[in-house]
């Protein structure tokens, strides 16, 4: 026997009634009777009490005779079975893991501290119970495995300036990371007989090495990206300026006058500050 067997035991509470009129005949043949016999009839039914089960809801119970795989019981309900066999309670029941944070390296190298969710449950008794020694620590060891080559596998950002082009990261690609993390483990748990419901990344982030280098890192990115997006501003604004004031002869510029001006201007707009006015009582040549 390599594979689950569902069985469905003989009825426990149409037994029980069965055990209970045998021990009560019993009693009563040894008062009327006398006989030894009625003695090993108590015995008897004394010794079927160890063939009740309770089955709860999500529940299973693995029988064995002797190490031989009997069945599975996974119905829920009060049954009887032979009294020599060996139960063994697998629950079936959805059981959340958080695992420790374990610091990893990502593809680029760069140390991070990342930790998973993990939601499962037994789908084979067979192979929970005699395919692997403890199934319970199988689903964590083979979680940190699983974690640790999927941190290697992606970077954790996607930093321009080390020529990277990688669409999936572990911080932005969530859904893409969950997914792959989720086959991964589907692969290494399917041998215990677990299924895999959900899996996710439940924190992430750089080790404290170097967290502030990273920190200033991404700040830096943020802070030129902003600083582009303000002269692209700025030179239209710029633009539009002068050719309002040509449009509509306000103003006439010479070249080095409206180079005086788009510097001007340029200061003041890409400026962090606010820019102090200065009056000029002179003329534009003074």
């Amino acid at each position: 026997m390599t594979q689950e067997k569902i069985i469905i035991p003989a009825n426990g509470y149409l037994m029980l009634f069965v055990n209970l009129a045998l021990l009560i005949v019993s009693i009563a043949g040894i008062f009327i009777t006398k006989s030894p016999w009625f003695v090993f009839l108590i015995v008897l039914s004394i010794f079927m009490l160890a063939g009740f089960v309770m089955v709860q809801p999500n529940g299973s119970r693995v029988l064995l005779l002797f190490g031989k795989y009997i069945g599975t019981v996974k119905k829920n309900g009060f049954y009887w079975v032979n009294p020599f066999y060996t139960k063994k309670k697998i629950s079936l029941r959805a059981s959340n893991f958080d695992s420790e944070r374990l610091k990893v390296n990502d593809k680029l190298g760069n140390p991070v501290m990342i930790s998973t969710i993990l939601v499962w449950r037994v789908e084979n008794t067979y192979k929970a119970a005699f395919d692997v020694d403890n199934y319970v620590d199988f689903v964590r060891v083979q979680t940190d495995a699983a974690v640790r080559k999927l941190a290697s596998m992606y970077p954790y950002d996607n930093f321009a300036d080390e020529g990277l082009d990688e669409d999936i990261t572990l911080r932005s690609s969530v859904n893409e990371v969950s997914e792959a993390l989720e086959k991964e483990l589907e692969e290494r748990l399917s041998i215990a007989g677990i299924e895999v419901l959900e899996a996710r990344i439940g924190y992430l982030a750089y080790a404290q090495e170097i967290a502030n280098a990273m920190l200033k890192r991404q700040q830096a990115t943020a802070i030129v990206a902003a600083r582009h997006k303000i002269v692209q501003g700025a030179v239209g604004m710029v633009e539009m300026a002068l050719d309002e004031l040509s449009k509509k002869g306000i103003i006439t510029l010479d070249e080095e006058r409206k180079a005086a001006m788009v510097s001007n201007l340029m200061v003041i707009l890409c400026s962090d500050k606010d820019a102090t006015p200065v009056v000029n009582a002179g003329t534009l040549n003074h």
